[in-house]
């Protein structure tokens, strides 16, 4: 039995990111393999129910204790999709055979301070999956993946949920990723499906701001889990997000993505991992500060925050309502 151990801490969307890696080893491996993920505890949810991982590791406040409960396993090869210090002190404790993923840091150095673009027209997911080139493993193409529990079920009696439905995500980890709460009031006003706003406890007060504004909106923002808004997403007709982990989960359910760009860019290589006709792209072009940062910033570094407050909310509404009218004419014609 070949044992891998594959390594990302975090975030939600770089580790469903990973999900083809783990597809796409445990398919096409020559030999019989364990695939062992190392995370963690906040992202347990993201892998734990995954079939093709066989054991999660918790990254714990010691990461020495960590090494020492990995020694136990005796493993082949690591599979290093974070390449930080942490998982260099890891794979050098433990003492096999290792891949690493690139992370390009000097391009994104680059493109942030000097606005030229040298990184390779590539989407993350497959610069995740170079790191198996020696093992022959190829892309399935099957796009990404996330999976629930067995035994969840959504209790829809606890909220109001429309039967169709936007799905409308107002969060992000650093603000300069968020569509601002103007812009998110404009929005709701244009869409004229039932829209629900989906977030984390961090949004909880502005989603029911919002929906208190309008008999069409609801917010679940802060009342439900993340495998709910997972159920949700996957449930909806079309969903506009930002540049989120919620963006990469309805990616993986096939979902029709209006995806909205502030301070960073598809050019990274974090854009939906779908077909082009499935997803579409909202960014204001031709400024001259953006990107800012390869992740974001907690408020604009040129106070005017133009990535966002220039965005049109009428282009973003009508690719909703493009999206929608897709998405019912393919229901109509289902046997």
């Amino acid at each position: 039995m070949v044992k891998f151990l594959v390594i990302r801490f975090s975030s939600i969307g770089d580790i469903v990111l990973t999900s083809p890696v783990l597809r796409c080893l445990k398919a096409q491996f020559s030999e019989a393999l364990e695939i062992h993920y190392l995370t963690k505890k906040a992202y347990l949810d993201l892998v734990q129910y995954n079939p093709n991982v066989d054991q999660v590791h918790v990254l714990e406040d010691s990461t020495k204790d960590t090494i020492e409960e990995l020694k136990k396993v005796n493993f082949d090869y690591i599979i290093d999709l974070h390449n930080n210090l942490r998982t260099i002190r890891v794979k050098k404790a433990l003492g096999v055979k290792s891949y690493s993923f690139k992370k390009l840091n000097i391009e994104k150095w680059v493109l942030v301070n000097f606005k030229k673009n040298r990184l390779p027209e590539k989407h993350v997911v497959d610069r995740y999956l170079e790191t198996l080139d020696d093992f022959g493993i190829q892309n399935d193409q099957k796009g990404l993946d996330f999976h629930f529990p067995d035994n969840y079920a959504f209790h829809f009696n606890d909220f109001p949920i429309p039967s169709e439905y936007v799905a409308l995500v107002i969060g992000a980890k650093f603000n300069t990723k968020r569509f601002p709460k103007d812009k998110l009031l404009e929005l709701c006003q244009q869409i004229d499906q039932p829209i629900l706003l989906l977030g984390g406890p961090e949004e909880e007060e502005e989603g029911n701001e919002i929906s208190q504004e309008f008999e069409h909106v609801h917010s679940l923002c802060g009342k439900i889990n993340l495998l709910d808004s997972a159920y949700l997403l996957q449930k909806s007709k079309v969903v506009v997000c930002n540049d989120t982990g919620l963006m990469h989960i309805a990616a993986a359910f096939g979902c029709q993505i209006v995806s909205i760009w502030g301070n960073t860019v598809p050019d990274f290589g974090m854009y939906p991992y779908l077909p082009q006709n499935k997803f579409s792209i909202h960014e204001v072009d031709d400024l001259n500060c953006r990107p800012c940062s390869k992740i974001g910033y907690q408020e604009c570094p040129k106070k005017h925050f133009n990535c966002m407050q220039e965005q049109s909310v009428p282009e973003i509404k009508e690719k909703v309502s493009e999206f929608w009218a897709k998405r019912s004419s393919q229901n109509s014609q289902l046997p």
